[in-house]
């Protein structure tokens, strides 16, 4: 099998939520498959809500805590996702700006972007959030959207997909 080297490899979405555990579980089982990189995205944008545009100065966080805020989550959802076999294995990005914006720019050029999903959405449909159906309207790779696993956090069988490839698989 080939070895992916350039680059991103498997670009995955990751906002501490158990779907996006879901995906990055399956993630790293296919870029294991695959022999190629992983890597984990977490999106941040400043928080205004709840802040009223008069409050004191010490009351809202600053950017620098707001960072450290994002790059905390990442690792705690790839230590939970994956356990403590990560060391150098996936290549955690934390990134200012609107989350379906940051991934679709990591993914450019990657074999695929990962999302997670709820299981079940209204009416028995797949539940796609806002910055997953961005994503689906605009990624220039495919897009896989993992769901959440009912009542179990076992990662999900991965499927080897040779015919995965850059050209074209979609």
């Amino acid at each position: 099998m080939t070895e992916h080297t350039d680059g991103n490899g498997i670009v995955v979405g990751v906002d501490g939520s158990e779907a996006s555990m879901a995906a990055l579980r399956w993630a790293a089982g296919q870029a294991e498959i695959l022999h190629t990189g992983l890597v984990a995205v977490h999106a941040w944008e400043p928080a205004t809500s709840g802040h009223a545009p008069y409050a004191p100065v010490p009351a809202r966080p600053t950017a620098a805590q707001e960072r450290e805020r994002a790059v905390q989550i990442l690792t705690t959802t790839v230590h939970e996702a994956l356990g403590p076999r990560t060391d150098g294995a996936v290549r955690r990005v934390v990134v200012e700006g609107p989350a379906a914006r940051v991934l679709l720019q990591q993914a450019r050029g990657a074999l695929l972007l990962a999302l997670g999903r709820k299981a079940h959405g209204t009416f028995g449909l797949p539940s796609v959030g806002p910055v997953g159906r961005e994503c689906l309207r605009h990624s220039t790779v495919p897009v896989v959207t993992v769901p959440v696993a009912e009542g179990s956090r076992e990662p999900r069988e991965a499927v080897d997909s040779p015919s995965l490839s850059r050209s074209g698989a979609s």
